[in-house]
């Protein structure tokens, strides 16, 4: 089947032909006869499918008739990233080049004032992510009565980043009457009760099964340590011994590891740029724009590339980190083999990633198979830079207390005397003056001396002080409670001042 038996206008069939296109993919062939005939749609299919066109060219179709009124939009399409609504825009764009439709993106990093005076001359295709749409209704400035169709793009992932609360704001500031189209690649529950909430007995498009990845994508994993130095060493030997690589998308999931990864991979003399969340919105666009112009062969970034992102070229995909969820590893994977063309998708697993590597098995119902001949990370090359200092290799409690765990060992392999404080040594020589026939074997320490007084506390008089035992001298033996009050005077009469404080027995050094 052709474009043309689709039911499309004369003037979006002539846009289609002049991007090459000729034959539509499935998700396509199948939802836009139902869009043209004004039906909620719910389509579920895989990333890299051609969702985008799905919804794109009939509304290019419908939008023919009619006309955009001020801070009023005729239509509404909701993305989850800024990315995805720039790309979609360029769909419009590219597609729509020969018809007079206003297109405004309201997205964040961008000035209201731009914005509010796009809206303020009328639109007839309103793309937005919900939270700066919102924004703009609160303040006045926008109008959604006269929204006629709304599109709900990447919905699962949408639900991923929090945003259906938005999402059910926004569905109810819209009229009742309108007609949704609500495409996702998963169906998690949350997603299943928003579609029977805000869809009207939707038609559904299934062209392949919830949460699958492309059958033109080489899945491998490659084992490495804990370490990540060592991720980093793999990866790069990954990079260089890649068969066919062009490009390539690394995936991180932590927004400090892109920006750790993206530096090392600069200082090895690759050329590389970086993409997560935290970064200003020119600097996202910059770095896109030299990753899709082949300026930069890599890509490292946060799962905010991994939604929807059309980059068709792409060969490789690695991930660095193993996704939390199953259902992201899908969408990373989707960035590669895309419109019918081979990639390869690679993780690096690490003992940590076993059970998230068994979800993501059990989530695309096949087994990712152990990379042959995978490198191993050479720690004895690494740079200076790559190799973990002392302090942070250390586990528990000397990763704590940092470097004083050495000096503490230093301190263990002294002789028992050097630890000794000196002005202890007096009682210690008149404790042995006063015992010399008690020595430290014949004798042991009371339990409680031997613990410091824990547990017992209130039976050891409150004068007694033990002194710290050594090999050379015996145990100081303290007064208990529990002795009779003549014992206590009798040891006293005899000269025993074992219950005196340490400083008390200090010798007095007479001043010539």
């Amino acid at each position: 089947m052709s474009f043309s038996n689709l039911g499309l206008s004369d003037k979006v069939l002539a846009a289609v032909a002049a991007t090459g296109y000729t034959t539509p993919t499935p998700i396509q062939e199948q939802a836009i006869p139902h869009v043209l005939a004004r039906r909620d749609v719910l389509g579920i299919a895989q990333t890299g499918t051609g969702k985008t066109a799905a919804f794109v060219l009939p509304m290019l179709t419908l939008l023919e008739k009619g006309r955009a009124r001020a801070r009023m939009p005729r239509t509404l399409i909701l993305e989850p990233t800024r990315e995805l609504a720039a790309q979609v825009k360029e769909n419009f764009d590219k597609y729509g080049a020969g018809q007079k439709l206003n297109v405004a993106l309201l997205i964040g990093g961008v000035s209201f004032g731009d914005q509010d005076s796009k809206l303020t001359r009328g639109v007839d295709v309103l793309i937005a992510t919900p939270g700066r749409l919102l924004d703009h209704t609160e303040r006045g400035g926008l109008l959604l009565t006269g929204v006629e169709l709304l599109v709900i793009d990447e919905a699962d992932r949408m639900l991923d980043m929090g945003f259906i609360p938005d999402i059910e704001r926004i569905c109810k500031l819209v009229p009742f009457t309108r007609q949704t189209l609500f495409f996702t690649a998963t169906m998690p529950p949350e997603i299943r009760r928003i579609t029977e909430a805000f869809l009207h007995n939707p038609q559904k498009v299934e062209v392949s099964r919830p949460a699958s990845t492309a059958v033109t994508v080489s899945q491998l994993q490659v084992g490495c340590g804990r370490e990540a130095h060592e991720k980093r060493d793999i990866l790069r030997q990954l990079i260089r011994g890649a068969k066919d690589l062009k490009n390539a998308i690394i995936f991180c999931n932590r927004k400090r590891e892109v920006a750790l990864l993206h530096k090392s991979l600069l200082k090895h003399g690759f050329s590389a740029v970086a993409l997560h969340g935290d970064m200003e919105q020119p600097a996202r666009m910059a770095a896109l724009d030299q990753f899709r112009k082949g300026e930069s062969a890599l890509l490292v970034a946060s799962d905010v590339a991994a939604r929807g992102l059309d980059i068709p070229e792409v060969s490789h995909v690695f991930n660095f980190d193993v996704p939390h969820h199953p259902d992201d590893y899908v969408h990373r994977v989707g960035r590669t083999g895309r419109a019918g063309r081979l990639g390869t998708a690679i993780s690096i697993v690490s003992p940590a990633d076993q059970k998230s590597v068994v979800a993501i098995e059990k989530l695309i119902g096949q087994p990712i198979p152990a990379m042959e001949g995978a490198p191993v990370a050479d720690v004895t090359n690494l740079d200076i830079s790559e190799r973990p200092s002392r302090s942070s290799s250390r586990r528990g409690g000397d990763k704590r207390r940092g470097d004083r765990a050495p000096k503490e060992r230093q301190t263990a392999e002294r002789p028992s005397q050097e630890r000794q404080p000196q002005e202890r040594q007096p009682q210690e020589r008149h404790t042995q003056e006063r015992h010399p026939e008690k020595s430290g074997e014949e004798r042991k320490p009371r339990r409680n001396e031997q613990r410091g007084g824990r547990g017992r506390k209130s039976e050891i008089d409150s004068n007694s002080v033990a002194p710290i035992q050594t090999a050379s001298s015996p145990p100081s033996i303290g007064r208990l409670r529990s002795e009779p009050a003549a014992s206590r005077d009798a040891g006293a009469d005899a000269g025993d001042h074992s219950h005196l404080p340490a400083f008390l027995l200090r010798p007095i050094r007479a001043r010539v």
